[in-house]
């Protein structure tokens, strides 16, 4: 659980830093999703990164899974919306 303001923005900027493709998005019960496609060690970056969280933000919990791989999103990092 991420509380703060900017999360989406900061999981973008280091995911693209990291050449990992995929998306970020708030979720209506006011959880993250991130779903990220990249090499294991860019997929360990990011979940550092992604634990720290920006400075504005509190993060409590990164949890992850396994998914298959989504050829829409292979093309980059983007925010989406659940709505």
């Amino acid at each position: 659980m991420v509380q703060g303001v900017g999360y989406r923005f900061f999981a973008q900027r280091a995911a693209s830093r990291l050449g990992v493709a995929g998306y970020v998005k708030n979720l209506s019960d006011g959880r993250v999703e991130v779903y990220a496609i990249g090499t294991a060690e860019q997929l360990r970056c990011l979940r550092a990164e992604l634990g720290r969280g920006p400075r504005a933000a509190e993060v409590s919990l990164v949890s992850e899974e396994d998914a298959a791989v989504s050829q829409q999103y292979t093309g980059g990092f983007g925010i989406e919306h659940d709505w």
